[in-house]
């Protein structure tokens, strides 16, 4: 492989060494690696849906989907949705509409530093959901 270097070790420049380890376990087991901390588990679907995406691993990213679409609040809603339109998740992207749908959470979603976030990185998402509310 190009990556490779004369001592025969290949890098991998833009990934954390636990989250290729999850990959490999998912590559060989089928399976993610069990976690405890709920915020460590969402951390690494977030991290395995960009590899997935990547390596083009449409199970992983499908896994990674589901896990995420459980965990949509105000607080992950901007992440996950950044994610999801950077990675062409479409219904992971839904299911953050679909909670966005309550003024209630809409407005709890506008008030954190997240919005911003996406305002600024993910403008064509912001345009959708305004033109979503008014129709």
């Amino acid at each position: 492989m190009k990556e490779s270097d004369a001592t025969g070790v290949i890098r991998i420049q833009d990934m954390e060494a636990q989250v290729f380890k999850a990959l490999l376990h998912y590559m060989y087991t089928d399976s993610l690696p069990k976690t405890k901390k709920r915020k460590r588990r969402m951390s690494m679907c977030q991290h395995l849906l960009v590899a997935a995406d990547r390596y083009n691993l449409e199970r992983l990213k499908l896994i990674c989907k589901e896990k995420l679409c459980g965990h949509i609040d105000a607080g992950t809603m901007a992440n996950i949705l950044a994610l999801a339109e950077q990675h062409h998740c479409h219904g992971l992207k839904k299911a953050c509409f679909s909670f966005k749908c309550s003024s209630e959470n809409l407005r709890a979603f506008m008030a954190t530093e997240g919005f911003d976030h996406v305002s600024r990185s993910c403008p064509s998402v912001v345009k959708e959901l305004i033109a979503m509310l008014s129709a």
